[in-house]
């Protein structure tokens, strides 16, 4: 049996358990039957076809009554990573983009670093199992080394995608970017309550910004205000700290306090600059110097 001679629900349907092992680690008979409305005797069909096509790639747990992913799991579908990772932003779980596409005429510029697909599926497993991971990271600063993280998010900051954890090395919470990870080994540890999504306050922290057009590098205004679908003259968006320089980097946002950067590419300025008072990673933010606030 191969996957040529299958139809394309069947390998629909396989797709979804080759996503599932792969990101979640597991996957059940009852996700099937839900996911594609089959009765359980047609779900245990489609788990016995993956099988018979991956001998090694899932093992049955009979007391948590699921299919486990074992340590010679290699995945039947290729799963591309430039797709996989919109669709994991997007909650899309299907797991089903190497067969039947179609090639829509629609273009989006070309991403220079890409990440290693089965590096993401380590930390996704360890997110959503709860679990540390030790990892080889290199930095700029200090080369290659062995750490000990424990991921909450994976986050594409428009320009690479970086993954949100406690750094039990510096017993603080950063941002670790995905290419610089070449090793994830789950650990079977307990998380401790400081290490928990809800501590990391600079995530939890949403702020309120007011980007308006440019006061002094834009002709016409109104060009800025329809492009970014402005609402009375500005755009309001509420953002994550953590994540506040990455955006107004992106965007070239002014951040100074008079509007003062010159030249083109900013064309929008941030009103209420007062809010980014206490937020981490604004060294990035265009012309912000938190030193200002104090006067």
């Amino acid at each position: 049996m191969n996957l040529d001679n299958l139809n394309y629900s069947q390998k629909q349907r396989l797709a979804y358990i080759d996503f599932k092992l792969l990101f979640v680690g597991r996957v059940t008979r009852n996700e099937i039957v839900t996911k594609f409305e089959k009765g359980m005797s047609g779900a245990t069909a489609d788990l016995n076809l993956y099988k018979e096509l991956c001998p090694n790639n899932m093992s049955y747990d009979n007391k948590q009554r699921m299919y486990i992913q074992t340590d010679k799991f290699k995945p039947l579908f290729t799963h591309d990573p430039r797709k996989t990772l919109v669709k994991l932003a997007n909650q899309i779980t299907d797991g089903y983009d190497a067969i039947g596409d179609v090639a829509f005429p629609v273009e989006a510029p070309s991403q220079l670093n890409i990440p290693d697909i089965f590096i993401v599926a380590r930390l996704i497993q360890a997110i959503i199992n709860q679990k540390p991971v030790s990892i080889i990271y290199t930095s700029l600063s200090s080369g290659s080394a062995a750490r000990e993280l424990v991921p909450h998010s994976i986050v594409d900051n428009g320009l690479r995608w970086h993954v949100r954890a406690f750094d039990r090395k510096s017993n603080s919470f950063r941002d670790f970017v995905l290419t610089r990870i070449s090793k994830a080994t789950i650990l079977p540890q307990k998380l401790d309550s400081y290490e928990d999504k809800l501590e990391d306050h600079q995530w939890m922290r949403m702020m309120p910004l007011q980007l308006i057009p440019h006061p002094n590098n834009v002709q016409h205004p109104t060009a800025i205000e329809l492009d970014y679908g402005m609402e009375n003259k500005v755009l309001e968006l509420n953002v994550r700290a953590a994540l506040a320089g990455y955006l107004l980097r992106r965007w070239n946002v002014d951040c100074t306090k008079e509007a003062s950067l010159e030249g083109g590419e900013y064309q929008l300025w941030l009103r209420n600059r007062q809010t980014l008072y206490g937020a981490e990673n604004l060294a990035i933010a265009p012309g912000y110097k938190p030193d200002e606030e104090a006067l």
